[in-house]
């Protein structure tokens, strides 16, 4: 299985879409979309904000492997 390293982030507040680099071995907590500031964290259950809000899941996510 390859390990997909970009993920589309789209923001909940205004639908805002942007391709993103994800780390391989590091959870990221906060985003801030650049089209209305506003900080995103992870969902309740998510390890990550690539997990809760982009279109792809985070490496260790999609390695099925604990993330963070």
């Amino acid at each position: 299985m390859e390990i997909k390293l970009a993920s589309i982030m789209t923001c909940p507040n205004c639908g805002y879409k942007k391709e993103e680099s994800m780390p391989i071995n590091a959870c990221t907590y906060f985003y801030i979309c650049e089209n209305c500031s506003i900080k995103l964290s992870p969902k309740d259950g998510d390890c990550c904000v690539f997990c809760s809000y982009g279109s792809t899941q985070c490496p260790p996510v999609q390695a099925s492997k604990n993330c963070c």
